[in-house]
């Protein structure tokens, strides 16, 4: 059964597609919409939001065990993110975590929400630990600041609160940005997702909106993910992403950590070789007033080259209230970073010059012998 929020039924409510349905993508003002939440007058409702949680005293190391990062000695109140990997080193699940002091919480995509409890399960053996998928209990509400008004429609009536850590670079975490983490436009977009009951979806709101915080639809959260050059799972990634492309050693994987599935990949690339794609942003022309879908192929601009074969595709696109049209594109790693490109829109002739602004620097990687100096360090 697909989920509909309550607050679709709100004054001006215009439903989402694609992987925010459920929720609304905006309440009829969406440029307003997206200022107010990048100022934290605004918060934006996610609760399609999959929520899957692991109770039992074994449960931290046992997700250690799994996972690309260190979540052993994880405290409430603190937030991390990890990801599950396939022997290729692949993305298969990216999962938001936190830990209330007797569950794990790991706040996902709708999508990732039955297949990562189903796999959870099945990596029981005899630990103590027990896999919920409370998807249907719980969900998301987000804004760009901690919100205290949220605090008792969390589980027990108290605050549940992921705290993004983009764009620092976790303990054990590496930075491939092309730029250094002082200039990172993360730092920008602070992000909290507070966990809320969905049955109390709408008090919640009342109760926001009596501190003075409206609603936002998730046009206006895309906007702000993409110009922070946050990757998501579903979009950025596919069925060959690594975490290498995406700049998510940055705070998803622990370098040194001990044995995990996909592990030989991740010391492979980032020691002696280089991620066969990159993120980048897009500057997009904004003539057209449209935006192109996700997928649509990144060609080179100008005829240079074979200006029908595709050096790779836009993942998110968005209209930004200060930088206009913008998008998420994953390119080969051998593509230009100074190169003119152009995006092939779905409609026959429809077309988008895009300038490129590199997120995953061209030479990141290869770094066993590398000079200090010419790529980002770990904090």
């Amino acid at each position: 059964m697909t989920y509909a929020s309550p607050l679709l039924a709100r004054h001006g409510a215009v439903a989402a597609l694609g992987p925010d349905e459920g929720v609304a993508a905006h309440y009829g003002d969406p440029m307003r919409e997206q200022r107010a939440l990048a100022h934290g007058s605004a918060a934006v409702d996610l609760s399609y939001r999959g929520v899957v949680t692991v109770a039992g005293p074994d449960r931290l190391s046992w997700l250690t065990t799994l996972s690309s990062q260190q979540v052993t000695g994880l405290r409430p109140g603190d937030s991390s993110e990890l990801l599950l990997l396939s022997i290729q080193g692949r993305i298969e699940f990216d999962a938001r975590i936190m830990d209330d002091g007797e569950r794990a919480w790991l706040l996902v995509e709708a999508g990732e929400a039955g297949g990562l409890a189903t796999w959870l399960t099945s990596m029981k053996f005899m630990l103590r630990v027990e896999v919920t998928d409370e998807s249907e209990r719980w969900g998301v509400l987000a804004s760009t600041r901690r919100l205290e008004s949220l605090d008792a429609f969390g589980p027990h009536a108290a605050a549940l609160v992921w705290a993004d850590p983009w764009p620092h670079v976790a303990p054990g975490g590496y930075s491939y940005a092309a730029v250094d983490d002082a200039h990172h436009p993360g730092l920008d977009r602070p992000w909290f997702e507070h966990v809320v009951e969905r049955s109390r979806l709408a008090d919640a709101i009342e109760a926001l909106e009596a501190d003075g915080v409206g609603l936002a639809g998730t046009m206006a959260s895309e906007a702000l993910r993409i110009a922070a050059w946050r990757p998501r799972w579903g979009l950025e990634t596919d069925e060959r992403t690594i975490p290498h492309e995406l700049d998510l050693l940055r705070t998803a994987v622990h370098l040194s950590k001990g044995c995990y599935k996909g592990q030989e990949t991740i010391a492979r690339v980032h020691n002696l070789g280089h991620p066969p794609r990159r993120l980048t942003l897009l500057q997009l022309d904004g003539s057209t007033h449209t935006l192109p879908a996700a997928g649509s192929p990144v060609v080179a601009a100008g005829g240079a080259g074979d200006a029908t074969r595709p050096l790779g595709r836009v993942t998110s696109a968005a209209l930004h209230y200060e930088m206009g049209p913008i998008a998420l594109a994953v390119l080969k790693r051998s593509v230009d970073p100074d190169a003119a490109l152009v995006v092939h829109g779905e409609a026959e002739g429809e077309e988008y010059a895009a300038a490129q602004e590199p997120i995953v620097a061209p030479d990141a990687g290869q770094v066993v012998g590398r000079p200090t100096g010419l790529l980002r360090r770990n904090a």
